[in-house]
């Protein structure tokens, strides 16, 4: 699966927020803090940068899918 080069920091947090059950925590400098209860409680910081760096997303999308039990390619379906 190829990872979108323009995905933008504040993109993917609304994308979280709204499909995958994670609540905005509080920010630390360009850094949004989130959290998620389920299935298990679980935090992550993502960039708030115009374009996410591939690793950076990758490694944001690797935590996510290995928490949720799912696959990269199902968090990044509706993007």
């Amino acid at each position: 699966m190829k990872l979108p080069r323009d995905l933008s920091g504040d993109e993917l947090v609304k994308h979280l927020c709204k499909h995958w059950e994670f609540q905005r925590v509080h920010q630390v400098g360009s850094h949004v803090i989130l959290q998620t209860e389920r299935p298990s409680p679980h935090r992550i910081a993502v960039p708030e940068h115009t374009a996410l760096r591939i690793g950076t997303l990758n490694a944001i999308l690797g935590a996510i899918a290995s928490h949720k039990n799912v696959t990269k390619e199902e968090i990044l379906k509706d993007i």
